[in-house]
């Protein structure tokens, strides 16, 4: 799990209401004040409200597309040509027409058995058409026999553009005759019509233009973007044909005005012309598709490059998984397990060196499985979640790297022999880098509160810096000793965003926190004298916690950027409540997360204990283990700042950190949300 770096030094000691330098505007100090003392307002039956047809869609779209960005608003495009994809999956299709239109509206059209146009049996005063677009959770995919294999699942594509678009029209050519009908953010502007007849023809047309009111950064979609996921659908599935058609003022010339879209052999072609000019440890492409009867199917397509830049595109029903998932892990270890076997076939030893991170660093392709129902996480679909896929990629792909490593002897063993000197200079480095390590921890004068782990690697190893000797004491009880080292810190440390030079050079603390990394700091920072992997800022629950974690956040980035951008910095996230009932106990990290708790993990028979942490201190070791420092089932925050450009990051840290209140008056009034106040 990510947080942003600037989504928490925005924490401050007071609520922002609170702020002596922030003028709220009137009508908004008026609702504040509501929300707070409103003691005569009854909470009742006329205070839940309910959100009809695609009213939440247009409420909370980051629920559903991920956000309002421009990424999201590509999504909407995915969604549409997802739907075409499924009809040329399920063999009813074998053609789709994408045109980007002068006006930036959008029009996708397939070939396929056009969408159903009669009255819906549960709505027969409404199109099936019409029930598609304008209710969630309506749609073929949840019905076996329409579509065995597709990449809409949860019913909630469609709509979802139609509820986020300005204005939506829909063509649709079966039974011999076309229908037409328009949409404007979700609402139906006419009935379906039949515009005319269409003897042989049959399909669905969707042109849409996005809202305005939705996607305020950009409603204008970029050709390059929509044009490499077409190609993506088109390798993916081969032998369809996309015609393409440009009718942008983009000035982008490498995207094609007009063009038929077609890759005959499929994932091969796209690796052969992606490929073409890399220098390949051998020329053979691991490549093979197999399909079982109940359409299950695995394709993939593999090549080894000398440069150590890996990349594994993989995809499920023809849908992106950009983050991986299932089937990604299983061809990674399906590739490590089929090498190190033949190299015991062959008595070639090292090959037993080989690790994960060896083989994928220099491997590149594409892998692409069809199942039914799969699982993803979010609705935007980007990992795959289904366990079967695992099994399936296992499987299938486990057989075929066997029999091709065995009939190609002579490309096998130059690439065991490549990917083996890989593992040998990893193996290398991390012993160079023990040896300095050892070296330095004799030498280090070691801060005196730090208590240490026993592991003398850094791989694995991870400090916990607390605030304070209590949470020290419990911390160190509950710490696992071989891997896990505590540093406490008293009180809030120094903000080197507004402290000179001279303090920050004095400050003890500051002092032992870098004596006890081992690395350096400022310019003198040396990534491989870091001694920990893990750097886990864990403070209270409360206010306070959040302004120590601030401060430590504002140090690392201004002293140690690198830790952070390598990936090293987290936050942990103990529990602010301990909830009881009977022999049952659940631990909830906010006020939020109580409330939830109660209503779903409790019943109602008996009273539920509920505890506030006023610390780390106050918790039992016992406790702190299991909620905040056992790996098994705590949750870190990883502190990232690669989201934004290096300037954007320097100037808020100096804004919402800095010595200038005006700054921070500046930066509230541009960024804080105050209908959420």
């Amino acid at each position: 799990m990510t947080s942003d770096l600037f989504d928490i030094l925005n924490t401050d000691e007071q609520s922002i209401t609170d702020r002596k330098d922030l003028v709220v505007p009137q009508n908004k100090t008026k609702s504040i004040k509501n929300i707070k003392n409103n003691k005569k307002n009854e909470y009742n039956a006329t205070s839940i409200e309910i959100l009809e047809g695609l009213e939440p869609v247009r409420m909370r779209p980051g629920m559903y597309i991920g956000g309002t960005d421009k990424k999201s608003l590509h999504h909407l495009f995915s969604e549409v040509i997802d739907n075409c994809m499924d009809e040329v999956v399920s063999g009813h299709a074998d053609l789709i027409e994408i045109t980007i239109e002068k006006d930036n509206s959008v029009s996708v059209s397939d070939n396929g058995r056009g969408i159903p146009i009669d009255p819906h049996p549960k709505k027969p005063d409404q199109t099936a058409l019409e029930v598609i677009f304008t209710t969630l959770h309506a749609g073929g995919k949840f019905n076996s026999n329409s579509y065995q294999t597709s990449g809409g699942l949860h019913g909630v594509g469609i709509s979802v553009v139609n509820a986020l678009s300005e204005h939506l029209e829909v063509t649709v050519t079966r039974d011999g005759k076309t229908y037409y009908q328009e949409y404007s953010k979700g609402i139906p502007l006419s009935k379906l019509v039949c515009i005319g007849k269409a003897s042989k023809k049959r399909g669905t047309t969707i042109r849409f233009v996005p809202d305005k009111e939705i996607f305020k950064e950009t409603t204008v979609f970029d050709p390059s973007v929509i044009y490499e996921a077409t190609k993506s659908k088109a390798y993916l599935f081969a032998g369809i044909k996309i015609n393409w058609k440009n009718k942008s003022d983009s000035i982008d010339d490498s995207i094609p005005k007009e063009e038929i879209i077609h890759f005959p052999n499929g994932l091969n072609d796209y690796i052969e012309k992606t490929y073409a000019n890399d220098e390949k440890i051998i020329n053979s492409i691991f490549h093979g598709k197999h399909k079982n009867e109940s359409q299950y199917s695995v394709e993939w397509s593999i090549v080894w490059l000398e440069r150590q830049s890996g990349t594994i595109k993989s995809f499920c029903n023809t849908i992106p998984t950009i983050n991986g998932g299932t089937h990604e892990n299983s061809l990674k270890n399906v590739l490590l397990k089929g090498l190190k076997k033949y190299g015991d076939l062959i008595s070639y030893k090292r090959s037993q060196l080989l690790t994960l991170d060896d083989i994928v660093s220099s491997t590149s392709g594409i892998l692409s499985i069809f199942i039914n129902e799969p699982e993803f996480q979010g609705q935007t679909k980007e990992k795959l979640a289904s366990q079967d896929a695992y099994k399936l990629v296992d499987k299938i792909v486990g057989d075929h790297i066997d029999h091709w490593l065995v009939q190609s002897p002579k490309d096998s063993l130059r690439l065991l022999e490549w990917l083996t000197n890989i593992a040998e200079e990893r193996i290398k480095r991390k012993n160079e880098r023990e040896i300095s390590r050892k070296s330095a921890t004799k030498k280090l004068r070691l801060p005196g509160k730090l208590s240490d782990c026993s592991n003398n690697s850094p791989e694995g190893t991870e400090l916990f810096i607390v605030e304070g000797d209590s949470a020290g004491g419990s911390a160190k009880q509950a710490r696992n000793r071989k891997n896990q080292a505590i540093l406490p810190l008293r009180g809030k440390i120094l903000n080197v965003a507004n402290a000179s030079s001279q303090k920050y050079n004095q400050n003890q603390q500051l002092s032992d926190l870098v004596l006890a990394l081992g690395c350096g700091s400022g310019e003198y920072y040396i990534e491989d004298n870091l001694r920990y992997e893990k750097i886990i800022i864990m403070t209270d629950a409360d206010v306070d916690g959040a302004h120590i974690s601030a401060l430590l956040m504002t140090f690392f980035f201004k002293e140690m950027k690198q830790l952070i951008e390598n990936k090293h910095l987290y936050l942990a996230v103990p529990p602010l409540f301990k909830l009881s009932q009977g022999g049952k106990v659940i631990y909830a990290k906010d006020e939020i997360d109580r409330e939830e708790i109660i209503k779903k993990q409790f019943n109602n028979k008996s009273k539920i204990d509920v505890s506030r942490f006023k610390g780390l201190g106050e918790m039992m070791p016992a406790q702190l283990k299991e909620t905040t420092m056992d790996p098994e089932k705590r949750e870190l925050l990883l502190i990232d700042i690669n989201m934004y450009e290096d300037e954007d990051n320097i100037q808020a840290v100096e804004e919402l950190m800095g010595n200038k209140p005006e700054a921070r008056f500046n930066f509230i009034q541009k960024y804080a949300n105050f209908k959420n106040l």
